[in-house]
């Protein structure tokens, strides 16, 4: 089976990589990743011997670039975890969400149904929802629940969810949609809410908090979202949504405060700033389908997942080192500057000198 995953060099779209390469070692996976600043090529190095993996950089909204892409690889399967998907980045600027949320969704779907993929899996968020209240702890989001999008970015990815649904019905392209909790774990971006905490912690600086810190959001390990995928490319029913939630509700200062526990920090480290715009108040998933159907479970409850993100990110201080230096951004413009010699060689041949950034 040959897979292609966009968003590969982000956080969960890199943790799946590995998943699949790990779990498949007879499947191609190939990685499309345009490499933002979220892109970060030190996340896919472990995979750069793998025979069974392949980075292109290539933006999703580049028609050419992708139809070129799938007519040469022939996929079987194309799991679309790329997506601009920081919250307070999309109040500033809604554009840019727009642009490669929907329209470049729509760009996969052009070229799965062009190419006659045998199965389209968007990776979507709860988001989508909007948030539920405080005080109604019986409710929680099912995949029948309205959408009711609260910020520019959780809008583009219902925007990209109806589109999928659209061109399903429409064109009968054999889709899937999967809509997920707040994930956490290995290779997180630190501008998220547990990689920030750990990292500041860390440096003993003060731990931003929005509001008074009651927010309540469903965390899920990103191994446990791995795993959930896989099973809904291999097994998920063509046209339905699959909700994915690790039934660990915490509010955001309940999360800060088992950090500051787990490296022996002082909560005086806590600093309550300004909540922004349209703060969804609790995210909730029911996840009974998936765990009926499929017979999916998560692997890790909170307290332990957060001890194995913790213990990550204490021995791999040189990955976020780099993301915060800006030095991994030096090699993503080294990638850009290949990749345009690939395009222009049909993407045949990788120089030997390059075997170490492109694996």
């Amino acid at each position: 089976m040959k897979l292609l995953v966009t968003g590969g060099a982000g956080f969960i779209g890199g943790n799946f990589c590995h998943y699949i390469c790990k779990k498949y070692p007879k499947y191609k996976v190939i990685c499309l990743d345009t490499l933002t600043y979220a892109g970060n090529l030190e996340t896919l190095k472990p995979l750069q011997k793998n025979n069974n993996f392949r980075f292109v950089k290539g933006n999703i909204c580049d028609r050419k670039l992708v139809y070129n892409l799938f007519k040469k690889e022939q996929f079987d399967v194309v799991v679309n975890f790329a997506a601009e998907s920081h919250v307070d980045r999309s109040l500033t600027n809604p554009e840019l969400f727009l642009e490669t949320n929907i329209l470049g969704t729509q760009v996969l779907l052009d070229a799965t149904r062009k190419y006659n993929v045998s199965r389209y899996h968007q990776v979507s968020t709860d988001e989508v929802y909007g948030d539920l209240p405080l005080d109604r702890l019986d409710l929680q989001f099912t995949e029948d629940t309205p959408i009711h999008a609260s910020s520019p970015y959780s809008a583009s990815k219902a925007s990209a969810d109806l589109l999928v649904q659209a061109y399903s019905r429409t064109f009968k392209i054999p889709v899937t949609i999967s809509r997920c909790s707040n994930n956490y774990g290995a290779y997180q971006f630190p501008e998220k809410l547990i990689p920030l905490m750990i990292i500041k912690a860390l440096n003993n600086e003060k731990l931003p908090v929005y509001g008074t810190g009651k927010n309540v959001r469903d965390w899920l390990h990103v191994d446990d979202h791995c795993s959930a995928i896989d099973l809904i490319i291999h097994k998920g029913s063509v046209g339905e949504i699959y909700n994915i939630g690790g039934n660990n509700e915490r509010t955001n200062l309940e999360v800060v405060q088992a950090i500051i526990k787990a490296l022996g920090k002082s909560k005086d480290l806590i600093k309550y700033v300004e909540d922004r715009p349209g703060h969804d108040m609790r995210y909730a998933i029911n996840a009974t389908k998936i765990e009926t159907a499929l017979g999916w479970k998560p692997k890790y409850t909170f307290d332990i997942g957060l001890q194995n993100t913790i213990k990550w990110y204490l021995d791999n201080k040189q990955w976020t080192s780099k993301i915060i230096s800006g030095e991994y951004l030096d090699k993503n413009r080294e990638i850009k500057n290949f990749s345009i010699k690939i395009e222009d060689r049909d993407m045949n041949i990788i120089g030997e000198k390059n075997k170490d950034i492109l694996g």
